[in-house]
């Protein structure tokens, strides 16, 4: 039974194309992710993870089935209504980052919240407070072409966290990373999630990433076909 603040998966499907020429990315997946809990999503590419992980978040509208947020459908929303859950309920970490270059570090991971209406001295105030959770104190002021690719990643982390998401959704976090940054900004984005009580939806091939989450979802042919609790993380 699913309580509030879980977000469910009831029998998704995603069908891109025409009847001639359909392709299925998702063939009926179900899903709960508990409040707080980690879930890694690996499959081979064209599996179906980042279709599965965009209709989860509220970007992708499911062909059928339907995504459940804190006791609410959220698939069947009109656009505004789903771009503004977007930017009130759920936080995101893409490969690349997707910082705006010509912001600075703190302009960049406030933006959710001034897109919220929040002024823009309250909202770099409480990015600065991120930022320097995560080990940036002093790097406030740099754009990101003046930050390394692991810098950048907890820039955006801290973009992801500022508005006190419910659900994190990251997409390949650390996979334009080296080794050692990812494991850095693997430690802060769990960390994070953990102190907040937010549950994270990581789409990944790498096991050491996989590693990291309390539980992972294997994918193939567009359905979930596997699912193991890996050892302690890192």
């Amino acid at each position: 039974m699913s309580r509030p603040r879980d977000l469910v998966a009831h029998a998704l499907t995603k069908i891109y194309g025409s009847a001639s020429s359909a392709t299925t990315a998702l063939a009926g997946v179900d899903l709960v992710v508990r409040a707080g809990e980690s879930v890694a999503v690996m499959g081979p590419s064209g599996s179906g993870k980042s279709t599965l992980l965009h209709c989860l978040a509220g970007v992708v509208r499911p062909t059928s089935g339907e995504v459940v947020w804190d006791g609410r459908p959220i698939g069947s929303l009109p656009d505004a209504p789903r771009t503004a859950l977007r930017r009130t309920d759920f936080g995101f970490v893409f490969q690349s980052g997707q910082l705006l270059p010509e912001l600075p570090a703190e302009e960049n991971a406030a933006l959710p919240l001034m897109l919220r209406g929040v002024p823009r001295a309250e909202a770099v105030t409480a990015a600065r407070e991120w930022l320097a959770w995560l080990g940036l104190r002093g790097m406030e002021t740099r754009r990101p072409g003046e930050l390394s690719g692991g810098q950048a990643q907890r820039v955006a982390v801290a973009r992801a966290m500022v508005a006190s998401p419910g659900v994190i959704f990251a997409d390949e976090p650390t996979g334009a990373l080296d080794q050692a940054s990812g494991h850095g900004v693997l430690e802060v984005l769990t960390t994070a999630a953990r102190r907040t009580g937010a549950s994270l939806v990581v789409v990944t091939h790498d096991e050491s990433v996989a590693a990291w989450c309390g539980r992972v979802l294997h994918m193939r042919d567009g359905r979930v076909v596997s699912e193991r609790r890996p050892a302690v993380a890192p």
